[in-house]
């Protein structure tokens, strides 16, 4: 329980702010793992549109801060490796 006024609008600011990272978050994980099904399924167009909304979506969480920018390139970059693997194996 907050002490004072500041630290009662600090804690409601912070709840607002995790909820809103925790739906980014989950966000993300939802569209990397359709990008990972339709590489999967050798579905390419759909890959190839999962891919770049997935990669739009980590960029922006990683230049918000919600994710830590390593961890969003290293995202990106599993994200890469398997559509280029699915396309070189296509062609």
């Amino acid at each position: 329980m907050p002490n004072s006024p500041s630290a009662g609008k600090r804690l409601r600011q912070s709840i607002k702010r995790r909820k809103h990272n925790r739906i980014t978050k989950k966000v993300i994980k939802t569209s990397m793992k359709k990008t990972l099904q339709s590489v999967s399924e050798h579905n390419l167009e759909k890959a190839e549109a999962d891919f770049r909304a997935a990669v739009a979506k980590i960029d922006k969480a990683g230049s918000r801060r919600v994710l830590h920018p390593n961890t969003a390139a290293r995202r990106k970059s599993k994200l890469a490796r398997a559509f280029a693997a699915a396309k070189a194996k296509e062609s």
